[in-house]
Protein backbone atom coordinates (compact mmCIF):
# COMPACT_ATOMS: atom_id res chain seq x y z
CA UNK A 1 0.00 0.00 0.00
CA UNK A 2 1.12 3.62 -0.91
CA UNK A 3 2.14 5.97 1.95
CA UNK A 4 1.16 9.20 0.83
CA UNK A 5 0.89 12.67 3.26
CA UNK A 6 -1.53 12.18 5.74
CA UNK A 7 -4.87 13.15 4.79
CA UNK A 8 -6.06 13.49 7.94
CA UNK A 9 -3.69 16.41 8.51
CA UNK A 10 -4.44 18.43 5.05
CA UNK A 11 -7.23 20.01 6.41
CA UNK A 12 -4.99 22.65 7.72
CA UNK A 13 -2.51 22.65 4.95
CA UNK A 14 -5.24 23.74 1.76
CA UNK A 15 -7.23 27.09 2.25
CA UNK A 16 -9.03 28.54 -0.52
CA UNK A 17 -8.99 31.82 -2.12
CA UNK A 18 -10.48 34.31 -4.84
CA UNK A 19 -8.34 35.28 -7.33
CA UNK A 20 -9.33 37.46 -10.58
CA UNK A 21 -8.04 34.96 -13.14
CA UNK A 22 -6.98 36.55 -15.98
CA UNK A 23 -6.85 34.80 -20.05
CA UNK A 24 -6.18 36.55 -23.13
CA UNK A 25 -8.95 37.53 -24.75
CA UNK A 26 -11.20 37.39 -21.86
CA UNK A 27 -12.32 39.77 -18.99
CA UNK A 28 -11.44 39.07 -15.35
CA UNK A 29 -13.08 36.04 -13.93
CA UNK A 30 -13.36 35.93 -10.12
CA UNK A 31 -12.73 31.84 -9.40
CA UNK A 32 -11.63 29.98 -5.82
CA UNK A 33 -7.58 28.77 -5.90
CA UNK A 34 -6.74 26.44 -3.42
CA UNK A 35 -3.04 27.80 -1.59
CA UNK A 36 -0.87 25.99 0.18
CA UNK A 37 -0.58 26.50 4.13
CA UNK A 38 3.24 27.51 4.91
CA UNK A 39 3.70 27.05 9.33
CA UNK A 40 6.64 27.67 10.94
CA UNK A 41 7.66 24.92 12.81
CA UNK A 42 10.17 25.07 15.60
CA UNK A 43 12.24 22.03 16.45
CA UNK A 44 13.14 22.11 20.08
CA UNK A 45 15.51 19.95 21.15
CA UNK A 46 15.88 18.70 24.92
CA UNK A 47 14.06 22.08 25.54
CA UNK A 48 16.96 24.34 23.30
CA UNK A 49 15.77 25.83 20.85
CA UNK A 50 17.64 24.82 17.13
CA UNK A 51 15.61 26.03 14.24
CA UNK A 52 12.62 27.15 12.82
CA UNK A 53 11.32 25.72 9.34
CA UNK A 54 8.58 27.29 6.75
CA UNK A 55 6.56 24.09 5.87
CA UNK A 56 3.09 22.16 5.69
CA UNK A 57 1.88 21.09 9.02
CA UNK A 58 1.45 17.27 8.17
CA UNK A 59 3.84 14.25 8.72
CA UNK A 60 5.50 16.63 11.14
CA UNK A 61 7.31 13.39 13.39
CA UNK A 62 8.74 11.97 10.26
CA UNK A 63 10.11 15.41 9.66
CA UNK A 64 11.42 15.54 12.99
CA UNK A 65 13.26 12.52 12.99
CA UNK A 66 14.59 12.90 9.09
CA UNK A 67 15.76 16.68 9.88
CA UNK A 68 17.48 14.71 12.76
CA UNK A 69 19.39 12.19 10.56
CA UNK A 70 20.15 14.15 7.82
CA UNK A 71 21.26 16.97 9.95
CA UNK A 72 24.01 14.55 11.22
CA UNK A 73 22.11 15.00 14.88
CA UNK A 74 21.00 11.23 15.50
CA UNK A 75 22.75 8.29 13.59
CA UNK A 76 19.64 6.18 13.77
CA UNK A 77 15.97 6.49 14.45
CA UNK A 78 16.39 5.30 17.93
CA UNK A 79 17.93 8.16 19.21
CA UNK A 80 15.01 9.74 19.78
CA UNK A 81 13.03 9.12 22.81
CA UNK A 82 9.95 11.12 22.45
CA UNK A 83 8.37 13.19 19.84
CA UNK A 84 5.33 16.12 20.91
CA UNK A 85 3.84 18.39 18.70
CA UNK A 86 2.82 21.79 20.48
CA UNK A 87 0.21 23.48 18.33
CA UNK A 88 -0.49 27.22 18.84
CA UNK A 89 -1.76 30.41 17.26
CA UNK A 90 1.98 31.25 16.42
CA UNK A 91 3.01 28.04 14.45
CA UNK A 92 4.14 24.15 15.86
CA UNK A 93 6.88 23.44 18.19
CA UNK A 94 7.96 19.77 17.76
CA UNK A 95 9.53 19.06 21.35
CA UNK A 96 12.44 16.30 20.23
CA UNK A 97 13.98 13.90 23.29
CA UNK A 98 17.82 13.19 22.36
CA UNK A 99 19.23 10.58 23.82
CA UNK A 100 21.84 12.06 25.89
CA UNK A 101 24.72 10.61 23.74
CA UNK A 102 23.49 13.15 20.71
CA UNK A 103 23.82 16.31 23.00
CA UNK A 104 27.41 16.92 22.24
CA UNK A 105 26.50 16.76 18.23
CA UNK A 106 23.36 19.14 19.10
CA UNK A 107 25.60 21.77 20.20
CA UNK A 108 27.85 21.28 17.60
CA UNK A 109 25.22 21.94 15.17
CA UNK A 110 23.01 24.48 16.51
CA UNK A 111 21.83 27.22 14.61
CA UNK A 112 19.08 29.77 15.48
CA UNK A 113 17.11 30.71 12.02
CA UNK A 114 14.90 30.38 9.81
CA UNK A 115 15.18 27.58 7.48
CA UNK A 116 12.80 28.83 4.19
CA UNK A 117 12.98 25.72 2.59
CA UNK A 118 14.57 23.61 5.27
CA UNK A 119 18.32 23.87 3.59
CA UNK A 120 20.94 22.98 6.28
CA UNK A 121 23.46 24.17 4.46
CA UNK A 122 22.47 28.10 4.23
CA UNK A 123 22.33 28.25 7.93
CA UNK A 124 25.34 26.48 8.35
CA UNK A 125 27.61 29.52 10.46
CA UNK A 126 30.88 28.36 8.94
CA UNK A 127 32.77 26.74 6.18
CA UNK A 128 34.34 24.54 8.50
CA UNK A 129 30.60 22.91 8.95
CA UNK A 130 30.02 22.95 5.70
CA UNK A 131 31.06 19.44 4.45
CA UNK A 132 29.63 16.83 6.82
CA UNK A 133 30.84 13.63 7.36
CA UNK A 134 29.19 10.74 5.02
CA UNK A 135 29.33 6.98 5.03
CA UNK A 136 30.29 5.85 1.42
CA UNK A 137 27.29 3.23 0.27
CA UNK A 138 27.51 -0.20 -0.63
CA UNK A 139 26.34 -1.65 -3.94
CA UNK A 140 23.79 -3.50 -3.00
CA UNK A 141 21.44 -3.09 -5.84
CA UNK A 142 20.50 -2.95 -9.14
CA UNK A 143 18.04 -0.47 -11.25
CA UNK A 144 16.79 -1.00 -14.81
CA UNK A 145 16.51 1.88 -16.52
CA UNK A 146 13.36 1.44 -17.92
CA UNK A 147 11.46 1.73 -14.32
CA UNK A 148 12.22 5.07 -13.94
CA UNK A 149 9.16 5.23 -16.52
CA UNK A 150 7.06 3.42 -13.74
CA UNK A 151 7.77 5.34 -11.02
CA UNK A 152 7.31 8.71 -13.22
CA UNK A 153 3.85 7.79 -14.02
CA UNK A 154 3.02 6.64 -10.75
CA UNK A 155 4.52 9.93 -9.01
CA UNK A 156 2.35 11.99 -11.92
CA UNK A 157 -0.85 10.15 -10.16
CA UNK A 158 -0.07 10.47 -6.39
CA UNK A 159 1.56 14.24 -6.17
CA UNK A 160 -2.19 15.01 -4.36
CA UNK A 161 -1.08 18.39 -2.77
CA UNK A 162 0.77 19.73 -6.28
CA UNK A 163 -2.65 18.36 -8.12
CA UNK A 164 -4.84 21.07 -5.77
CA UNK A 165 -2.45 23.72 -5.61
CA UNK A 166 0.63 23.24 -8.11
CA UNK A 167 3.07 24.67 -5.64
CA UNK A 168 4.84 21.38 -4.08
CA UNK A 169 7.53 19.72 -4.47
CA UNK A 170 7.59 15.56 -3.88
CA UNK A 171 10.09 12.36 -2.72
CA UNK A 172 9.49 9.52 -3.22
CA UNK A 173 10.47 6.05 -2.55
CA UNK A 174 10.64 3.49 -5.31
CA UNK A 175 11.03 -0.24 -5.55
CA UNK A 176 13.47 -1.44 -7.94
CA UNK A 177 10.67 -2.72 -10.01
CA UNK A 178 9.66 1.22 -10.20
CA UNK A 179 6.67 0.58 -7.77
CA UNK A 180 5.97 3.92 -5.44
CA UNK A 181 6.52 2.84 -1.91
CA UNK A 182 5.87 6.29 -0.28
CA UNK A 183 5.67 9.77 -1.19
CA UNK A 184 5.86 13.28 0.79
CA UNK A 185 4.70 16.49 -0.59
CA UNK A 186 5.76 19.85 0.81
CA UNK A 187 6.83 23.35 -0.12
CA UNK A 188 10.12 22.91 0.47
CA UNK A 189 11.80 20.47 -1.87
CA UNK A 190 14.14 19.51 1.25
CA UNK A 191 11.57 19.40 3.79
CA UNK A 192 9.50 16.90 1.12
CA UNK A 193 12.94 15.02 1.45
CA UNK A 194 13.21 15.07 4.92
CA UNK A 195 9.97 13.72 5.34
CA UNK A 196 10.16 11.00 3.23
CA UNK A 197 13.38 9.78 4.92
CA UNK A 198 12.23 9.98 8.25
CA UNK A 199 9.01 7.90 7.06
CA UNK A 200 12.11 5.62 5.61
CA UNK A 201 14.37 5.47 8.73
CA UNK A 202 10.74 4.65 11.32
CA UNK A 203 9.73 1.90 9.29
CA UNK A 204 12.78 0.79 8.64
CA UNK A 205 12.45 0.16 4.72
CA UNK A 206 15.84 -0.35 2.57
CA UNK A 207 16.45 -1.99 -1.16
CA UNK A 208 14.99 1.05 -2.01
CA UNK A 209 15.45 4.40 -4.57
CA UNK A 210 14.52 8.12 -3.99
CA UNK A 211 13.08 10.11 -6.90
CA UNK A 212 12.40 13.65 -6.27
CA UNK A 213 10.77 16.28 -8.25
CA UNK A 214 13.27 19.25 -8.20
CA UNK A 215 17.48 19.40 -8.96
CA UNK A 216 19.70 16.91 -7.62
CA UNK A 217 21.52 20.01 -5.62
CA UNK A 218 24.38 19.17 -3.06
CA UNK A 219 22.05 19.09 -0.19
CA UNK A 220 19.37 16.66 -1.46
CA UNK A 221 22.39 14.56 -2.50
CA UNK A 222 24.40 14.78 0.65
CA UNK A 223 20.91 14.18 2.50
CA UNK A 224 20.03 10.76 0.11
CA UNK A 225 23.56 9.49 1.14
CA UNK A 226 23.50 9.98 4.91
CA UNK A 227 19.70 8.14 4.82
CA UNK A 228 21.73 5.30 3.24
CA UNK A 229 20.20 5.28 -0.35
CA UNK A 230 22.21 4.41 -3.22
CA UNK A 231 20.46 5.64 -5.87
CA UNK A 232 18.75 9.57 -6.63
CA UNK A 233 16.41 9.94 -8.97
CA UNK A 234 15.70 13.76 -10.22
CA UNK A 235 13.30 15.11 -12.73
CA UNK A 236 15.81 18.14 -13.47
CA UNK A 237 19.47 18.65 -13.08
CA UNK A 238 22.05 18.18 -11.43
CA UNK A 239 25.19 20.64 -9.84
CA UNK A 240 28.48 20.35 -10.20
CA UNK A 241 28.75 19.44 -6.02
CA UNK A 242 26.13 17.10 -6.27
CA UNK A 243 28.13 15.25 -9.32
CA UNK A 244 31.03 15.34 -7.40
CA UNK A 245 29.91 14.36 -3.84
CA UNK A 246 27.76 11.58 -5.44
CA UNK A 247 30.91 10.02 -7.40
CA UNK A 248 32.85 10.47 -3.78
CA UNK A 249 30.72 8.64 -1.91
CA UNK A 250 29.04 5.79 -4.29
CA UNK A 251 25.76 7.33 -5.24
CA UNK A 252 24.30 6.87 -8.55
CA UNK A 253 22.68 10.14 -9.66
CA UNK A 254 20.35 10.53 -12.46
CA UNK A 255 18.54 13.75 -13.76
CA UNK A 256 16.39 14.72 -16.38
CA UNK A 257 14.05 11.92 -15.73
CA UNK A 258 11.65 11.90 -18.51
CA UNK A 259 9.51 9.21 -19.72
CA UNK A 260 12.02 7.13 -22.44
CA UNK A 261 14.89 9.52 -20.88
CA UNK A 262 17.16 10.21 -18.39
CA UNK A 263 21.01 11.70 -17.64
CA UNK A 264 23.20 9.49 -15.59
CA UNK A 265 25.88 11.30 -13.60
CA UNK A 266 27.55 8.64 -11.32
CA UNK A 267 27.90 4.42 -10.59
CA UNK A 268 26.30 3.43 -14.19
CA UNK A 269 27.26 -0.05 -12.69
CA UNK A 270 23.92 -0.16 -10.57
CA UNK A 271 21.67 1.06 -13.77
CA UNK A 272 20.48 -2.27 -15.61
CA UNK A 273 20.05 -1.39 -19.20
CA UNK A 274 18.43 -2.71 -22.21
CA UNK A 275 21.43 -2.48 -24.51
CA UNK A 276 24.43 -4.00 -23.52
CA UNK A 277 26.71 -1.80 -25.80
CA UNK A 278 27.30 1.14 -23.56
CA UNK A 279 30.64 2.71 -22.74
CA UNK A 280 30.42 3.21 -18.39
CA UNK A 281 31.71 6.20 -17.04
CA UNK A 282 31.95 5.81 -12.84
Amino acid sequence: MLATNDSEQQTGVINPNCVHQYRKHANYKLETDLLVVETPIALIYNGISHVVLMCTSDDLEELAVGFSLTEGIIEHYHDIHDIEVVRSCNGIELHIELANRCLSKLKNHRRNLVGRTGCGICGTESLERFEKPLSKLAFTLSFHVEHIDIALEQLNQHQQLNALTGATHAAAYVSTSGELLAIREDVGRHIALDKLIGYIASNKLTGGVILVTSRASYEMVQKTITAGVEVLLAISAATEMAVTLAKENNLTLIGFCRPGRANIYSHIGRIEHPVASLELVT
